[in-house]
């Protein structure tokens, strides 16, 4: 199918005006009035000299602006940016200089961030402010969003190519964010498993036209997912799995902006009967699942009763929180590895308590593939890296060797190995051990953070830990980890230190280990290694 997003939302919103597209604390905006919305930002956009093949970033919390300014872009031919809204002001300037940035619709409480970018980035042509900036904040000159819409007209349809692009900056917390170059045709390629199959699709629709009723059928038999993204517009994960619901009839719901409230989330997934919640690994869970167990404590349990999946990628969900869940609702748990430069690579998918321990199983696409190039066999005892040969971005902007080194072609096969350690089982299960450049090298010894963290995490106290390698004199590399425990345990360094040895190699088990109330996750799951180790040396000294 030769057609952007943009081209297939148009069609669906013709055929169904009137059906809800998105829901947020305060109002819901149908397929019509988020459509007509888009068209007036899309308008503004042009007028300013943003047309086909701009950038155009969202520095935004999740809601309407969001995903309509995303749209705005499409209808132009103009290419949807995301930037992370914990950037400060250099990292906002950096990342928006990066992509060229033509066009930024931010959030008022961001406004003194922007300052800098405004004076600094010489491509932009148009600021827009979405909601008022705080008081005594000195801020860019921007028109506010909501006027702005009311200024102009909506603008025209206009189909657009598949060949039409959105770029996903990733790695900001290991380095300088890069540019994942997505064309809209092989973004849909990617969402023909999740969002089509379930509607009974084998494969993506061959035409707009047909992509269209898929959606109507989907609407009409009560069949198009009610998604809701816990965790930020800005990743991946949340974005790509919301714009697939938005293709085939379904309903966006995004909660109130800010810091995670888990007894607002459950509610408002309620009261808008969401079917699907996106989650990012245990940090974004964990806080949901104790809220379920507060209120059931509470003797006012909260309404599960809508609720059919629970989607989660970025970090791997524990089979605790999985089994929680699963004794609380009838819901499909899917455990994803994925990454902004391709995938799926594989699935963990639970139906009942029935079903764990989990396991991830490859898709077809997937392969691990050995430093030298190998394509390893089921129950080969070597480590692997995770290649993907599916649907796949064109590369990084602006970053040729980068783009060689993560998208290269093997054995004729052009695969995205954007360098996930794994290892593939005798059953065909994959074992997941993290980023090469995370491996702890202890007298020689490999050791991947990922499979100790596991070992930590699968203790009944331990709510959170993250595995570290710190410099050692004698062993190069010392083994450490940083551990959140519940309240209601009291552990200590040696209890969990035997707790890992009986599971794995002597070198294995950290050599110090911090014990903390929480870790300082983003909620998406990622967490600042810099922090970790700093944490250890401070212990160490």
């Amino acid at each position: 199918m030769d057609a952007s997003f943009g081209t297939v939302f148009e069609g669906v919103a013709a055929r169904l005006p009137h059906a809800v597209a998105l829901s947020e604390p305060g109002r819901d905006l149908t397929y019509a009035e988020f459509d007509d919305r888009a068209a007036r930002l899309a308008a503004a956009l042009e007028a300013a000299g943003v047309g086909p093949g701009d950038t155009v970033a969202c520095y935004l919390y999740n809601g309407a602006p969001y995903l309509e300014t995303v749209f705005a872009a499409f209808k132009l031919g103009a290419i949807p940016v995301n930037a992370n809204y914990r950037y400060t002001a250099d990292e906002l300037s950096s990342l928006l200089d990066d992509a060229d940035a033509a066009a930024l619709v931010f959030s008022g409480e961001l406004a003194g961030n922007v300052t800098h970018a405004a004076s600094n980035v010489l491509t932009l042509k148009l600021l827009v402010r979405v909601g008022d900036a705080p008081e005594d904040t000195p801020g860019p000159g921007a028109p506010d969003y909501e006027r702005l819409l009311t200024t102009w007209d909506p603008r025209p349809h206009t189909p657009r190519p598949g060949s039409d692009q959105l770029f996903m900056y990733t790695g900001g917390t290991t380095g300088k964010p890069k540019g994942v170059i997505w064309q809209h045709s092989d973004l849909l390629h990617s969402l023909a498993v999740p969002i089509f199959r379930p509607l009974g699709r084998a494969g993506l629709p061959r035409s707009v036209d047909e992509a269209v009723e898929v959606a109507v059928t989907a609407h009409d038999g009560d069949a198009a997912p009610a998604i809701m993204p816990v965790v930020p517009l800005m990743h991946g994960t949340g974005l790509f799995n919301t714009l697939g619901a938005l293709l085939v009839g379904g309903r966006a719901i995004t909660a109130q902006p800010g810091r995670l409230d888990p007894r607002h989330v459950w509610e408002f997934a309620a009261s808008r009967r969401a079917s699907t919640i996106i989650v990012a690994g245990n940090a974004v869970c964990r806080p949901l699942v104790d809220e379920l167990v507060r209120a059931e404590q509470d003797g006012s349990p909260h309404d599960l009763s809508s609720l059919r999946a629970v989607l989660s990628s970025g970090t791997a969900l524990s089979d605790r929180l999985k089994q929680a869940l699963h004794e609380r609702a009838r819901i499909t748990i899917t455990d994803a590895i994925a990454s902004s430069e391709g995938g799926p690579f594989a699935f963990a998918v639970t139906t009942s308590v029935a079903d764990l321990p989990s396991r991830f199983l490859p898709v077809p696409a997937t392969t691990v593939i050995t430093t030298d190039d190998r394509i390893l066999e089921p129950g080969a005892p070597e480590t692997g890296v995770l290649a993907y040969s599916g649907p796949m971005p064109l590369g990084y902007y602006k970053d040729r060797a980068r783009t060689d080194t993560t998208f290269r072609t093997v054995g004729g096969v052009r695969y995205a190995i954007p360098g996930d350690l794994a290892q593939l089982e005798s059953d065909g299960s994959i074992t997941f051990l993290g980023r090469g450049s995370g491996v702890i090298n202890t007298g020689g010894e490999k050791v991947h953070p990922q499979e100790v963290e596991n070992v930590l995490l699968a203790h009944p106290g331990v709510t959170d830990a993250v595995v570290v390698g710190t410099p050692d004199e004698s062993w190069g590399e010392r083994v450490a980890a940083v551990v959140a425990t519940s309240k209601d345990h009291s552990l200590s360094e040696g209890e969990l230190q035997e707790w890992v040895r009986t599971s794995l190699s002597g070198y294995k088990v950290p050599r110090t280990v911090v014990l903390v109330d929480t870790l300082p996750r983003t909620p998406t799951g990622k967490l600042e290694i810099a922090w970790a180790k700093q944490i250890v040396e401070q212990k160490r000294h």
